[in-house]
């Protein structure tokens, strides 16, 4: 009888250890254990059309320069600011407001500019756009460093495009000059620089990327007269010289032949 108590009080023992008591400490710990908090929402980051200002999520936009733009088309156009957004931004400080009495844009003045001359790629032009051109860094650079001039537009070798004067303000390009018999051609006009020579060809790129431009422009200002710096101020400069072909950027970028009042041949 002894021995079948105590087998009873063993198999009880036993069944409490390995049944009884883990449960109850499983149920305690449970009971114990904060469940996890819920995932915080993501938020989804909005960002602002540069062009249209329309606000959209950031995965959707066309992103450059920390700038955003809601489709393609406001990405390559000129925004009613004045800014196009496939450019490179650097606002120059050389700049003032168009005169009333000079009426709407209606001229593209096209130049070229080596800094230092016959030389590319140094990023002096951006400098000297933006009164940052260090007279030490080259002789030439001395006689020039004092000026205070910009351009609406450059466009360099690769054909990357760089815009440092809103085309609804006057950028400093043109200087002393006229257009049949209106004067400071500045007044109504946008000036685009192409980094080259008057004797080297441009590239291939920088055609195609001054095609693309005027195809903006004219899509924002009615554009009567595509001439160049040496068409306006004959005998004081030479830009942008017989290396440029009028004719092929005629043909590429559609002007007619009205709104080339000085011809096609190189000069």
């Amino acid at each position: 009888m002894i021995k079948i108590l105590e087998f009873v009080f063993l198999f009880a023992l036993v069944y409490w250890a390995i049944y009884i008591f883990p449960k109850k400490n499983r149920l305690k710990r449970q009971k114990s254990e904060k469940p996890p908090p819920p995932p915080k929402p993501q938020m989804l980051k909005m960002v602002e059309c540069a062009f249209c200002k329309i606000r959209l999520p950031l995965h959707e936009s066309y992103e450059y320069q920390q700038r955003h733009y809601c489709s393609l088309r406001h990405y390559n156009e000129i925004s009613p600011k004045g800014w196009i957004g496939c450019a490179k931004h650097v606002p120059s400080p050389n700049y003032d407001e168009r005169p009333q009495e000079s009426g709407p844009v209606d001229t593209v003045v096209i130049h070229h500019i080596s800094l230092p001359e016959g030389k590319f790629g140094s990023g002096a032009i951006e400098a000297f756009f933006t009164n940052r051109l260090n007279p030490k860094d080259d002789p030439y650079f001395e006689t020039i460093a004092h000026l205070q001039v910009s351009s609406h537009f450059l466009i360099l070798r690769d054909g990357h495009l760089i815009q440092f004067v809103s085309t609804n303000q006057r950028a400093w390009h043109a200087g002393a000059s006229q257009l049949f018999e209106r004067q400071r051609v500045n007044d109504f006009s946008i000036g685009i620089e192409l980094e080259g020579t008057g004797e080297i060809p441009f590239e291939q790129e920088q055609y195609q990327k001054l095609s693309q431009l005027i195809a903006a422009i004219q899509k924002q200002y009615d554009i009567q007269y595509f001439v160049g710096h040496s068409d306006i101020s004959p005998g004081r400069k030479m830009d942008p010289g017989k290396s440029f072909d009028w004719e092929y950027v005629s043909q590429i970028a559609k002007i007619s032949e009205n709104q080339l009042p000085f011809g096609v041949h190189s000069r």
